[in-house]
């Protein structure tokens, strides 16, 4: 039997070593690789080609939407499966504008993780129940309510949204750059880009559209006042 590769993406030790041991009594499983930030994923993803990345939507550095868009553009042949502990309607929409083939939430069942991994791998979507009577309900393959919010992002690019969060998350212009390995002045040029785009004119206000924008999380932020 070909075993389902699986690469694990999540930032928390505990909870990544329970989904590996977890997988790892399944027959048809092999976890292949794990991470513990958006950009190692993306990095180990274009290097392991798991048939599914399972992952963490709140993760340092990148967070897992833009890292999911990532992954989806440059190895096709992967199905980005989300993990969410938040049962939030925008989250569940934007996981779907991400090319994520499924939403779910944190508590679900093992069995249903295992299904979930199954069902995407061959092409399907797949949903955690709750999440998909309140998606059919709320229609939110259409703009709805979450429309301004969504518009404003997809005008961001991939370097911008990665420069959002490092800003978001407190680091400085040089700290950046070395993250990203581009200049300071190329960071800049992305702060300046980000301002005039969202209209928003310190760090601050950046930092409180990331985290409205499901970029970071509220807690990941320490250090504005």
């Amino acid at each position: 039997m070909k075993r389902i590769t699986v690469l694990l993406a999540e930032d928390h030790t505990i909870v990544r070593e329970g989904f590996r041991k977890m997988l790892e009594l399944e027959k048809d499983f092999e976890v292949v690789g794990e991470a513990q930030e958006g950009r190692q994923a993306v990095a180990l993803a274009k290097k392991l080609r798991p048939a599914v990345v399972l992952m963490d939507i709140a993760m340092p550095k990148l967070n897992g939407l833009e890292a999911t868009r990532q992954v989806v553009k440059t190895v096709p042949g992967t199905k980005v499966l989300i993990l969410s502990a938040h049962n939030d309607d925008a989250y569940v929409k934007d996981a779907a504008d991400s090319g994520a083939m499924g939403f779910l939430l944190k508590q679900t069942s093992s069995h249903e993780v295992c299904e979930a991994i199954r069902q995407v791998q061959k092409g399907n979507t797949f949903f955690s129940p709750s999440v998909s009577k309140r998606r059919e309900r709320l229609n939110l393959q259409s703009s709805g309510r979450t429309g301004t919010r969504n518009k404003k992002a997809v005008q961001l690019t991939s370097r911008e949204m990665e420069v959002l969060q490092l800003i978001a998350e407190g680091k400085a212009n040089k700290e950046t750059a070395s993250e990203l390995g581009i200049g300071i002045k190329t960071v800049e040029k992305h702060r300046e880009h980000l301002m005039e785009k969202l209209d928003i004119h310190d760090t601050a206000g950046l930092t409180r559209y990331a985290i409205s924008a499901g970029i970071i999380e509220s807690s990941v932020q320490l250090t504005i006042v």
